[in-house]
């Protein structure tokens, strides 16, 4: 590569938006292709995901750099949670005539996701510092690094199990949800939600308005949960 060709390179490289354009366009590209075929292993999460991780190696750029070039992007995850509220305002009759059994299925599901988790780890000999890393796993990532920075683990493996567990989840959950036979949207969101965290979420909303209205309220509900609950388990039965 030349001189010239060379120093372009650099400076499209390390533009301030060349880490928004490649998130964006990976993001577009992977919805593309999943709306076309489908398909659950398209699932634009992962695909734009493995694209970008792919493009950064590519070009030889480091994370941190990668993390400055898209903080304006990240500004926005704020409001976005916060958008959460107009699918919960616009069923919310829904969700009042379904307060108790959300209530028995967040307290009952969401203690198992957690139990089971851990418990499984714990079965293959996790070590106590991947245990408590695993345990907050299905709430969202801010969440899950700060309890596990409670609770003795590693906020920063906290947030690859939680991507993993959602990521999982959006593939398989719809179609576990269907052989099931869970086919009521209520159930449909609260199960993604509740295992699945945003991910799922986000996947919930392809289904339905109600099914990512659940999901959403399942998703904050089990996060509020988890980040007061499960520190004090740990401090009164470990």
């Amino acid at each position: 590569m030349s001189p010239d060709w060379q120093g372009a390179w650099q400076a499209l490289t390390h533009h301030p938006l060349f880490g928004i354009g490649i998130t964006l366009g990976a993001y577009q590209l992977a919805m593309a292709g999943y709306e076309r075929t489908r398909w659950v292993f398209l699932q634009p999460v992962l695909v734009s995901m493995l694209t970008v991780i792919g493009i950064l190696l590519l070009c030889g750029l480091s994370f941190a750099e990668y993390r400055n070039s898209v903080a304006a992007m990240t500004l926005l995850l704020g409001p976005a949670t916060v958008a959460l509220a107009v699918p919960l305002y616009l069923n919310l009759r829904r969700i009042r005539q379904l307060f108790w059994p959300i209530i028995l299925t967040l307290l009952i599901a969401g203690t198992f996701a957690t139990v089971l988790g851990a418990g499984l780890a714990w079965l293959f000999g996790a070590e106590r510092l991947v245990l408590m890393s695993m345990a907050p796993k299905s709430v969202t990532s801010p969440i899950a690094m700060l309890v596990a920075d409670q609770i003795g683990g590693i906020a920063a493996l906290a947030a690859v199990f939680v991507m993993i567990t959602g990521v999982i989840g959006a593939i398989v959950g719809p179609t576990i949800l269907r052989l099931c036979r869970v086919h009521h949207p209520a159930a449909q969101g609260m199960a993604l939600g509740l295992t699945a965290h945003a991910v799922g979420t986000a996947r919930a909303l392809q289904e339905s308005d109600e099914c990512g209205a659940f999901a959403a309220l399942a998703m904050s509900l089990m996060g509020v949960i988890t980040a007061v609950l499960l520190p004090l388990a740990i401090v009164l039965f470990l």
